[in-house]
């Protein structure tokens, strides 16, 4: 069972993820107490662990932030993340078991829907998914995890990025040539077409800086 400051970090980290609470924006204790109807020691508990991900920034006497990454930092992170899933990409093409297949392919398409009714929100939970399934079928712990980490680190930006025009549509055709090349077996193209997935390069980063600056809601 999961410990309170545990379940408070994860609501707390949602809200940075969707927008409610944006990179810069300062955390109060006592209103996150006041939101979530507890004490400020399980929020105080929580705010260390973001913070010990990287995902908030806690400064002394002046209180905590959430964590603000630029242009620079961001083109790492992803550069990164990248390598990070194509390494789980090529692994899982050796690794995953026929019922692994079959699931990969369910989680691909119950990003279907979501893509057909161009919604971004509902689509980014189902590219989680369908991302940590490709994280799993790697059968390395030790990489899953790592993989795990810059994910929830990332997941702001990543969210915004399917907000940019026609993405969710892109995204979702990437996945399905990543599905093939991983159940045929071919590694090295399963490992770079989920390196170019997800890159960030030349207009899509442009794109994904410039909502940065957009408030937060629902694009279609």
């Amino acid at each position: 069972m999961k410990k309170h400051s545990e379940v408070l970090r994860e609501a707390i980290e949602e809200m940075i993820a969707v927008g409610k609470l944006p990179p810069g924006h300062h955390l109060d204790e006592t209103e996150l107490a006041k939101e979530f109807g507890v004490s400020r020691t399980p929020i105080r508990e929580a705010l260390i662990q973001l913070a010990s991900m990287g995902i908030i920034v806690i400064r002394p006497r002046r209180g905590a932030i959430v964590a603000e990454i630029g242009p620079q930092q961001l083109i790492e992170m992803f550069e990164v993340m990248a390598e990070l899933e194509a390494m789980c990409a090529r692994l899982a093409a050796r690794r995953m078991s026929p019922a692994e297949h079959a699931t990969l392919k369910a989680t691909h398409l119950a990003c279907k829907e979501a893509r057909d009714n161009a919604d971004s929100d509902v689509y980014f939970y189902k590219n989680e998914e369908f991302h940590q399934q490709i994280y799993i079928g790697s059968q390395n712990a030790f990489l899953e995890e790592q993989a795990r980490v810059l994910q929830r680190r990332l997941r702001p930006y990543r969210r915004l990025q399917l907000r940019v025009r026609n993405r969710v549509t892109a995204s979702f055709d990437e996945h399905g040539a990543v599905v093939d090349a991983i159940i045929e077996g071919k590694g090295e193209l399963a490992a770079e077409l989920l390196r170019q997935h997800i890159m960030i390069q030349g207009q899509r980063f442009t794109d994904l800086i410039a909502s940065l600056s957009k408030p937060s809601g629902k694009t279609v």
